[in-house]
């Protein structure tokens, strides 16, 4: 069983029950809440010389925790990456926890929505870094902030968890585009 880490520890399967309903609602915030939110900013970002994406992600979306192979074939294919093929691999996986195949098709047993919603993330970011050169785009993860989400049981304040993302939106003009950060580190995805 995964235990979140810190002075409050608990049971993962104490904070997120995952169903079908929470697996959507955490997909379209994660995944497409990101997305529309970019698509309606990036006509403003592109009139900058300084326009800036920093999707806030997490390392448990990195590929190596991906277990279903089709799906971290299709995220990590960085020179075939696009949109449809991220959208593909979210739909895929959605269908899977509908017919209560998680297990069965590979896809991570605790927290998958959350693994699968930050991992699809990142690939977008790279769809995005590619598709306008002219923005910096990138991912990052903050760290294990404590915050209400995970009972303030992080190991950082939520000052501390704020500086990779603020150092990624402030970065020097000519700065990384389609990176994945863990924390203030340029990491895989």
């Amino acid at each position: 069983m995964i235990q979140l880490l810190g002075p409050n520890a608990i049971s993962l399967k104490e904070v997120i029950k995952q169903t079908y309903q929470t697996t959507e609602d955490c997909l379209r915030t994660n995944y497409y809440g990101t997305k529309q939110v970019s698509e309606a900013l990036i006509p403003l970002l592109l009139l900058s010389n300084s326009g800036r994406i920093v999707n806030v992600s997490s390392a448990l979306g990195q590929l190596k925790l991906i277990s279903n192979e089709n799906a971290k074939k299709e995220l990590g294919d960085i020179d075939g990456l696009t949109e449809e093929k991220v959208d593909k691999v979210v739909k895929g996986f959605l269908e899977d926890v509908k017919e209560n195949l998680i297990e069965t098709k590979g896809w991570p047993v605790n927290i998958s929505a959350y693994i699968v919603s930050k991992a699809a993330l990142n690939a977008y970011t790279r769809v995005l870094a590619k598709k306008y050169p002219k923005i910096a785009i990138n991912s990052v993860c903050p760290g294990y902030t404590s915050t209400d989400i995970n009972h303030n049981s992080g190991v950082l304040t939520v000052e501390e968890g704020a500086k990779s993302p603020v150092m990624l939106a402030l970065m020097p003009e000519g700065g990384s585009s389609g990176l994945f950060f863990d924390r203030m580190e340029v990491s895989t995805f």
